[in-house]
C-alpha cells in the first residue's frame, strides 16, 4: 500500500519558530570561519548595530547562544541578588514561566493573578508599587506580547506607573514575541532591560537569546550577587568591543541574523509593523465570522503576532489541530498550560504576506469543517475583503 505524500511546502502557522525566508537559509548555510580571526568583526558589528535599530535603542545588546528562556535568566542574573523581591504580573503560560525561573533562582518573585485572557494591568503594578514604601521591589518584569494568549500589553503605561510611584526598581520586558513584529521602543519607554529571541520576528532558527540593556542594569550588575558565568553580561560587553565573543557564538546564526535585520530594516520597522497589524485584523475577521472565541478579551489589547482562537466546552482543539496537520499539512499552535485543548494558535509573523495568510485561514476553514465543529463559513472571505479593500 502506498503511504500518503504531502505534496507541497508545509504550513508552519504555529507563534514561533517561525517560517525562516530563503535570504534567510541561504546565509546560514555559508561556509563557518574563524569566529577569533578579523574578517569576524565585520560581522558583529553589522549584528550588533542593526539589532540596536531594531531594539530602537542606544543602550548595549548582548547576544547568548541560548532560547529566549536563557535571555530570561540572563536579565535576572546579571542584576539582581539572591533573595531581591521582583513584581511579575500573569498575562499567561509565558509569564508563568519567567516567574518560575525567577524563584528557582531564589528571588522572592510575587506575580500579580490574571486570568489569561487581558493584558498586564498597569494600575494593579502601580498600586503594589505604591505600598512598597521601604523599595523592596528590586525588578518589574513583565510580557509585551504573551504568546499562549494573544494578549499585547501596554509597555509605556507599565513605565508611567513606576515613574508616577517614583519607584527605582528596574523594568524588564519579555519581547520574545513581539521584536520586530510589534513595535516596541526599548529607549523611549525607559526598558532596562529588555529580553528577546531569534526564532519569531526575527526570522530566524532558534539558539539566539537577547538582551537590550541599560545603563542603568549595568549598574546593578555590578552589585547583584547572584551567580553568573556563562552568562555574565560583562564578559559579552568586553569581548564585544573587540568585534569577539568570550566563547564559541553561533557563527552561521549570526550570519543569518545579519541578512534578517537587513531584510527587517530594508522594508522600514514601521511598514513591518503595519505588515504584521494588518495580517493579524484579517485574521481576527475571519475568527468573527466563523462565529469563534477570540481568546483576549480586550480589543485594543489582540496581538499583531499571533490570534488564540478558544473552542466550546467539550470541543478538542488538540483533535482539530491534528486534522488540520493529516488532512492540509498545516501546523497549528496548540493551547499551553491551563489552555491545553482547549485553545489553537495561528501564528502570522515573521517572513508573512497576505497570500500566506489566505492559505492558512483556508486550511482552518476546511479543518473546521471536516472536524464537525459548529461555525459559519465565510472567515476566509471576510479576511479576504479586509485585505483587498
Amino acid at each position: 500500500m502506498n503511504q500518503r505524500r504531502n505534496s507541497g511546502r508545509h504550513f508552519l502557522q504555529i507563534p514561533g519558530p517561525t517560517n525562516v525566508p530563503d535570504r534567510v537559509l541561504n546565509a546560514i548555510q555559508q561556509p563557518t570561519i574563524d569566529h577569533r580571526g578579523p574578517g569576524f568583526r565585520d560581522l558583529t558589528a553589522d549584528v550588533l548595530n542593526g539589532l540596536g535599530q531594531v531594539f530602537q535603542t542606544r543602550s548595549k545588546v548582548v547576544v547568548f547562544p541560548s532560547s529566549g528562556t536563557g535571555a530570561w535568566e540572563a536579565a535576572l542574573v546579571n542584576t539582581l541578588s539572591a533573595g531581591d523581591r521582583v513584581l511579575m504580573y500573569e498575562t499567561g503560560h509565558f509569564a508563568r514561566l519567567w516567574y518560575g525561573i525567577a524563584e528557582r533562582l531564589g528571588l522572592d518573585a510575587q506575580l500579580l493573578p490574571g486570568d489569561w485572557r487581558h493584558p498586564v494591568d498597569p494600575v494593579a503594578i502601580g498600586e503594589a508599587l505604591a505600598k512598597d514604601v521601604d523599595h523592596r521591589i528590586k525588578a518589574v518584569c513583565v510580557v509585551h506580547n504573551e504568546t499562549s494568549t494573544g494578549a499585547m500589553s501596554d509597555v509605556a503605561a507599565v513605565r508611567a506607573v513606576i515613574d508616577e510611584t517614583r519607584h527605582p526598581a528596574l523594568f524588564m520586558v519579555d519581547t520574545i514575541s513581539s521584536l520586530a513584529s510589534i513595535d516596541f521602543r526599548h529607549d523611549e519607554w525607559g526598558v532596562d532591560v529588555t529580553v528577546g529571541g531569534s526564532q519569531k520576528g526575527l526570522m530566524l532558527p532558534p539558539g539566539l537569546g537577547l538582551n537590550a540593556v541599560s545603563d542603568k542594569a549595568l549598574a546593578a550588575s555590578l552589585d547583584a550577587n547572584l551567580p553568573r558565568a556563562y552568562w555574565n553580561w560583562q564578559d559579552m560587553l568586553d569581548a564585544n568591543n573587540n568585534g569577539f565573543f568570550p566563547y564559541t557564538p553561533a557563527t552561521n546564526l549570526l550570519y543569518g541574523l545579519r541578512e534578517a535585520l537587513s531584510m527587517l530594516l530594508d522594508e522600514g520597522l514601521e511598514n513591518v509593523f503595519e505588515r504584521h497589524r494588518r495580517l493579524a485584523e484579517a485574521t481576527r475577521r475571519a475568527v468573527v465570522a466563523w462565529q469563534l472565541e477570540l481568546l483576549c478579551l480586550d480589543s485594543a489589547a489582540r496581538s499583531h503576532s499571533l490570534t488564540a482562537v478558544q473552542f466550546p466546552e467539550g470541543v478538542d482543539a488538540d483533535a482539530f489541530r491534528a486534522t488540520v496537520l493529516e488532512r492540509f499539512n498545516m501546523s497549528l499552535g496548540n493551547g499551553l498550560g491551563g489552555l491545553s485543548g482547549r485553545v489553537f494558535r495561528i501564528g502570522h509573523l515573521g517572513d508573512f504576506n497576505d497570500l500566506m495568510l489566505i492559505g492558512t485561514l483556508g486550511g482552518v476553514e476546511m479543518g473546521l469543517a471536516a472536524s464537525g465543529i459548529a461555525h459559519q463559513r465565510g472567515g476566509v472571505t471576510a479576511a479576504m475583503d479586509y485585505l483587498s479593500g
